[in-house]
């Protein structure tokens, strides 16, 4: 067995039975089938990108698009990108077989992935941007942009995982993706930045055939790289992306997705060298908290990216071009996400309830001190985010940041609601609607502290809805809401820990 090839195909000459042609009919069948349900929306869709761009969407589009590709570009570096299966990686990874032959499936894959990735971000650049004429054209150009991007970051990934010397070059088309479309965003709000992106928008097709060969042979050139350097990948490396790889696969055939999130925060910490200082003079419910806002501040990207995501709702009302239910849902959603950055210790305290009674601290007051911090972060996006909507326009007048410290009480009930909910139970049966088989188990698990959140952030949500001029009454109400939804959330939990 001198390659990788012979090895697998060794062992599965002594493992299961080979495919047969009916295995192969079935599959090549159902693909088949696959094509045909999506040739009908994907002509549509198509057909639909013959248009003229709209000057105050096109900015907050492109902006979300690049968002997306930076989103593409951080995952690939979190999970590797480069890994193999458990078996692989125990024996063939560590033998005498050479590592490119080991690691060019999973390189195709990645391949693969990055094209599909590629051509869809280019579809989504393309439906921004419109295509007033020659839209073959202007397809293909956007695809293989969008394609060449992919497949460039990717490489950087992989090139940045056999060597360290790379990590800042895939560091540096992060931040400049991010700058990018820091520069997009701002254009929807700018006159001459405006102009300036509907030109772009409007240029003639054959200007992007150039550009467009540029990247490909870019691209082209960055794949060879990667693919020349799975040579000498460390498997150091190597079985640590397949690790979490592993970790991550257990976790969603087992539909724990909470589990994905320890498994985050245990990489993270693991291997980090953390110096002591004294905690200040608390009283003993805060000093308990104060974890929580140590472990926070020890992550300051975490909260770089928490701030920059407050221009998510804007970027959305633009390209909407109304605060419909997708805006309003990006504002909670991006209000929830922030909170749920503080609950660590409470999700500590609930899976290790022992522990947590015998620090000598009742459960009531230990939750009502874990709760500071997740309000701050909650109240404090939402109140940004809500001024940047106003600034922009995209809201009526009136004080509508006053939402924000109004909801902080509710969300902290959700998250902490969330970081208490137990795993999901699949022996839970399903329910059948015209949309398809529901499993009521995930659905309850994924609703468990976002109904509670929801229920006391429900005047803000109606506020956003008909945006009214000045919504004085539902800031009262809020403020009522918001309160007693902690307050009843805190007797109930500290009653149920007795």
């Amino acid at each position: 067995m001198s390659t990788a090839r012979s090895a697998r195909a060794f062992v599965r000459a002594r493992g299961s039975a080979p495919a047969s042609w009916l295995d192969r009919y079935t599959t090549l069948f159902g693909l088949a089938i696959l094509l045909a349900v999506l040739a009908q929306p994907a002509s549509s869709a198509l057909a639909s990108l013959a248009r003229q761009a709209d000057p105050s969407r096109t900015g907050a589009g492109l902006a979300l698009v690049m968002l997306a590709y930076a989103g593409l570009l951080i995952a690939a570096r979190a999970l590797g990108p480069v890994a193999l299966p458990a078996a692989d990686a125990a024996w063939l990874l560590l033998s005498p077989l050479r590592r490119r032959g080991v690691l060019g499936r999973t390189a195709t894959l990645l391949l693969v992935l990055a094209v599909l990735a590629g051509a869809a971000l280019g579809v989504g650049a393309l439906t921004v941007l419109g295509a007033p004429d020659q839209l073959a054209l202007r397809l293909v150009t956007a695809v293989l942009l969008g394609v060449s991007a992919s497949v460039g970051g990717m490489a950087l990934a992989m090139l940045s995982q056999s060597s360290q010397s790379w990590q800042p070059w895939l560091n540096a088309a992060v931040v400049v993706t991010a700058l990018l479309a820091a520069v997009a965003a701002l254009s929807a709000l700018s006159g001459p930045a405006r102009r300036f992106v509907a030109e772009v928008a409007n240029a003639p097709a054959p200007q992007g055939v150039p550009m467009a060969g540029l990247a490909v042979a870019a691209a082209a050139l960055l794949a060879w790289r990667a693919w020349s350097a799975l040579a000498g990948i460390p498997a150091r490396a190597v079985l640590s992306a397949s690790t979490r790889a592993g970790h991550v696969s257990t976790a969603a055939v087992g539909m724990d997705p909470g589990a994905l999130t320890w498994i985050a925060e245990d990489n993270h910490w693991r291997g980090r060298t953390l110096r002591s200082r004294p905690w200040p003079p608390l009283p003993a419910p805060l000093a308990l908290a104060w974890q929580d806002w140590r472990r926070l501040g020890r992550r300051p990207g975490r909260l770089a990216a928490l701030l920059g995501g407050v221009a998510l709702p804007v970027l959305a009302a633009s390209a909407a071009g109304e605060v419909g239910a997708v805006v309003t849902g990006v504002v909670f959603a991006g209000a929830l996400t922030a909170t749920v950055a503080g609950i660590s210790g409470a999700r500590r305290d609930g899976d290790n309830p022992g522990l947590a009674r015998l620090l000598g601290v009742g459960a009531r007051s230990a939750l009502a001190a874990r709760s500071l911090l997740p309000a701050l972060l909650g109240g404090a996006w939402l109140t940004l985010a809500l001024a940047c909507m106003s600034l922009a326009g995209a809201l009526g007048t009136g004080p509508w940041w006053l939402f924000g410290p109004l909801a902080a009480p509710a969300l902290a009930a959700g998250g902490l609601r969330m970081a208490r909910r137990s795993p999901i139970d699949h022996t839970m049966p399903i329910i059948e609607t015209p949309a398809g088989t529901i499993p009521i188990g995930p659905l309850i698990w994924g609703m468990t502290g976002v109904d509670l959140a929801l229920l006391g952030c429900l005047p803000l949500v109606l506020a956003l809805g008909p945006q009214p001029s000045f919504p004085t009454a539902l800031l009262v109400v809020q403020a009522l809401t918001g309160t007693a939804v902690l307050l009843g959330y805190l007797l109930r939990a500290g009653a149920a820990r007795r």
